[in-house]
């Protein structure tokens, strides 16, 4: 990630805050869309788990700039998500929908140079993540 890269994402991030609930809902759908077997995972009602997506992405956003400033909080977050059943091969698939979702969310404003942006911002937190939670680095997005 380059500080130009965090620029736009934070740049970005912007425009998501104020339609947070809808992108969550978005992503939700279009994760279960693409990965049912996911939908076990999570609660009937996602109210809560939206609002917790939504935070999460505020708060990995807000400390890009810092990166050290969120390992622990990404750490804890993947070494929890082991709890629920989340396996390594679900973050590429996670970090696509992601993609589509502020692909969808941005319409004109998402370009090459912001959806290489947020790939690469992806890749780099969730090998992390993945390294946390089952002990060996990875690449999770392409």
């Amino acid at each position: 990630m380059t500080p130009e890269q965090i620029t736009l994402i934070q740049q970005s991030f912007t425009k998501v805050a104020p339609i947070s609930e809808q992108a969550a809902v978005l992503f939700y759908d279009r994760l279960f869309e693409v990965a049912p077997s996911v939908r076990a995972m999570f609660p009937e009602d996602m109210t809560e788990q939206r609002k917790k997506l939504m935070g999460m992405l505020a708060a990995v956003v807000g400390g890009l700039s810092n990166l050290e400033s969120i390992l622990p909080a990404a750490s804890a977050l993947a070494k929890r998500h082991v709890a629920y059943g989340a396996k390594a091969e679900h973050y590429p698939v996670v970090g696509a929908t992601l993609l589509w979702t502020l692909e969808k969310g941005l319409g004109e404003a998402w370009t090459p140079d912001l959806a290489k942006a947020w790939t690469d911002t992806y890749g780099v937190l969730s090998g992390y993540m993945i390294s946390e939670a089952y002990g060996a680095p990875a690449q999770a997005a392409e």
